[in-house]
């Protein structure tokens, strides 16, 4: 093989290790953490459905102090809840607002996980392309394409 493909074979390679791949294991790892808050808010929409349906008016239950330490606690009035909304802000918001701001919320970390599937999608089809670009260089058989490492 001579100079000019050797160096444009390093070149692809270069490319998919140090570009794709890490925006690939970006990507992942973003939706995962959209995954998590999706999960988050979900449970909390069942907690005030589920508080709502039996009526409860108070409460006793235990809190997490951090380090898996916890400690009971006596809520006398269920009716309003506070609800964190990001940059460590929290709201205090009635059963009905909650849910509204969670429909919301969950509508909004839908789209968030949609557009990042369709990234890591282009993502793949990226480094798909450029490994075929690695096959033609090298001048292997279309049967013998080099395959991508799943992520």
């Amino acid at each position: 093989m001579d100079n000019y493909r050797q160096d444009k074979l390093h070149k692809f390679e270069e490319f998919v290790d140090r570009r794709l791949k890490p925006d690939l294991v970006h990507a992942i790892s973003e939706r995962d953490k959209v995954f998590e808050q999706q999960k988050t808010f979900s449970d909390l929409r069942k907690h005030i459905e589920n508080l709502q349906k039996n009526s409860v008016t108070s409460l006793k239950t235990l809190v997490n102090l951090g380090s898996e330490v916890y400690m009971q606690a006596e809520v006398p009035d269920t009716q309003r809840i506070c609800v964190d909304v990001g940059l460590g802000f929290h709201v205090e918001f009635s059963w009905s607002e909650a849910l509204n701001y969670i429909l919301l919320k969950e509508e909004k970390l839908a789209r968030q996980i949609e557009e990042y599937t369709h990234q890591i999608a282009s993502i793949k089809a990226q480094i798909k392309m450029v490994c075929e670009g690695i096959r033609e260089l090298l001048q292997l058989p279309a049967e013998l394409t080099l395959q991508e490492p799943i992520l």
